[in-house]
């Protein structure tokens, strides 16, 4: 049976996901942007074939969670919690985002840096309490403790993997705003996660 985590790492693990899901929901799905790593997938299947982002995130999540279980068992414990509320706060947000975009108009490029910088930021409290949704971000946790690298360069790296992938499907101005996305997502990381001597 998994141990329910403290408290403090509980409601980074919730405030992360509700950042997250609002910056996929309300900021990136009504321009058809990526994100990186696991989220970028989910969000091209999702504009592929209609699929829940939160869903094809979890299911992707397996493979890494199963190399995580092999080497870095705290990592994975961890990380646990924060897929599992991820994955279901942004399911349950996805059909909020049209009465925002009705509400709320913004730019695409507007829309695609916030977007990248709740993202970021959710990301990033979730790592600073040593837990994260999972995916690409778990991947670049465990990566992190192996080589000198500040974990959102990790994240950002690896999601430039991806929304390059992703741009063979996408427009060259999509691919230019998840690029944007991306870029906003990974200094938002890098500025929660940094270590102060």
């Amino acid at each position: 049976m998994i141990e329910l985590p403290p408290l403090p790492k509980i409601t980074a693990i919730v405030a992360g996901s509700l950042l997250i899901s609002i910056g996929i929901n309300f900021f990136l799905m009504p321009f058809r942007v990526l994100d990186g790593g696991l989220i970028g997938i989910a969000l091209i299947i999702n504009y592929l074939f209609g699929t829940k982002v939160g869903l094809v995130m979890f299911l992707c999540s397996i493979p890494i969670f199963v190399l995580a279980w092999m080497y870095y068992r705290d990592i994975l414990y961890n990380s646990l919690h924060g897929l599992w509320i991820s994955s279901l706060i942004i399911d349950l947000l996805e059909p909020y985002h049209y009465y925002f975009v009705y509400y709320v108009e913004l730019a695409p490029f507007t829309s695609s840096a916030l977007g990248g910088v709740l993202i970021g930021t959710g990301i990033g409290i979730m790592l600073r309490f040593e837990t994260s949704t999972g995916g690409t971000d778990l991947l670049a946790q465990f990566l992190s403790k192996l080589v000198p690298i500040n974990v959102g360069i990790l994240i950002f790296l690896l999601d430039g993997i991806i929304v390059s992938l992703g741009g063979l499907l996408l427009s060259r101005e999509t691919l230019l705003l998840s690029i944007v996305t991306i870029s906003a997502g990974g200094i938002a990381t890098s500025l929660c996660t940094l270590k102060y001597v």
